[in-house]
């Protein structure tokens, strides 16, 4: 390889599964900020975390534009993938993530973000959806749990968007994602009950499966304000696939690195930023607890991931031909 082409190379393999770790880093900075303010730990910590997300997402958001401007085929080869294409939208996911932990600090700012985010991540279902309606290539085995990431961006959409707009605006987008989150999950769980294993790269996704349900339940508290069965019903789904997920944590950790597996990081957030709003409803302790004790579990694992990619970074393992 030509060393004076390498980094335009590298720029045209950049894999727009990397915004993954935005919404990682972003939700670990909202899950913090809310331990702030349950007095459980000190707020600067999320007030870094938050910035430290910002800057990755810009960063991230750059690095995609210059491909898109220089190698728009490939952008395109993602948008047709059956898997890359799922990604897509995890770019609107962070920039609505970063309106949520901006919220309260910048709302001036954080209801550009949520506006921008909500658009751009309907557009992103559209496609998406329109993809699978008007398939040629899709089979039962391309089914996966990363198909629920264009979901996820809906129900997240009414989390911060009652205060930014109308009521309707975010019950149209909760609608969207609760509907098509419970179709996906009759595909997605037909296709993992009947057919072959998921792919090793495949198998970190299995921890989407907790993001519907966690980010249903802080919408709905949202939307509604009441802790009523609905609302148990999601939270409690969330906690029993948690408990089902780390009964097969021996699994997950014969799993090599692969970027796929920041597919671990925003699903656990969500899970712990509603215990955490489980506990300030209910005032019971037990969830305090289960909330910090995710909350470590959560850092732990952010943290090993940035170490482990800026590892794959540096050995140049990352932004290569698959």
């Amino acid at each position: 390889m030509n060393t004076a082409t390498e980094p335009y190379h590298r720029l045209e393999h950049f894999p727009v599964a990397l915004f993954s770790s935005v919404m990682g880093t972003a939700g670990l900075a909202i899950a913090w900020l809310k331990a702030g303010h349950l007095g459980l730990a000190p707020t600067e910590a999320g007030v870094l975390l938050r910035w430290l997300a910002s800057a990755l997402y810009a960063f991230l958001l750059l690095a995609y534009v210059a491909k898109l401007v220089r190698y728009p085929a490939a952008v395109q080869a993602e948008r047709a993938h059956p898997l890359k294409q799922n990604f897509l939208p995890a770019i609107s996911i962070g920039l609505i993530l970063l309106a949520v932990a901006w919220a309260e600090a910048a709302p001036a700012v954080a209801i550009w973000m949520w506006g921008i985010g909500a658009a751009l991540h309907l557009a992103f279902t559209l496609m998406a959806m329109s993809s699978w309606i008007h398939h040629t290539h899709f089979q039962i085995t391309h089914a996966n749990p990363a198909w629920f990431i264009p979901v996820v961006g809906n129900i997240l959409v009414p989390v911060v968007g009652v205060g930014f707009g109308p009521a309707d605006v975010s019950w149209f987008f909760f609608s969207i994602g609760v509907v098509f989150w419970l179709v996906l999950l009759t595909i997605v769980l037909y296709r993992l009950f009947f057919h072959e294993p998921l792919p090793v790269r495949l198998t970190p996704t299995l921890f989407i499966l907790l993001a519907p349900p966690s980010v249903g339940f802080l919408s709905y508290l949202a939307l509604t304000d009441s802790v009523d069965a609905f609302a148990r019903i999601l939270y409690f789904t969330a906690l029993f696939l948690g408990l089902l997920l780390a009964s097969n944590a021996a699994r997950f950790l014969r799993v090599p690195f692969f970027i796929s597996a920041w597919a671990y990081s925003f699903p656990l957030a969500a899970l712990t930023i509603a215990t955490f709003e489980m506990s300030s409803r209910s005032g019971q302790s037990l969830y305090i607890w289960l909330g910090f004790a995710q909350l470590v579990l959560l850092s732990g694992v952010i943290a090993l991931l940035t170490v482990k990619t800026l590892i794959a970074a540096l050995k140049g393992k990352i932004c290569t031909p698959e």
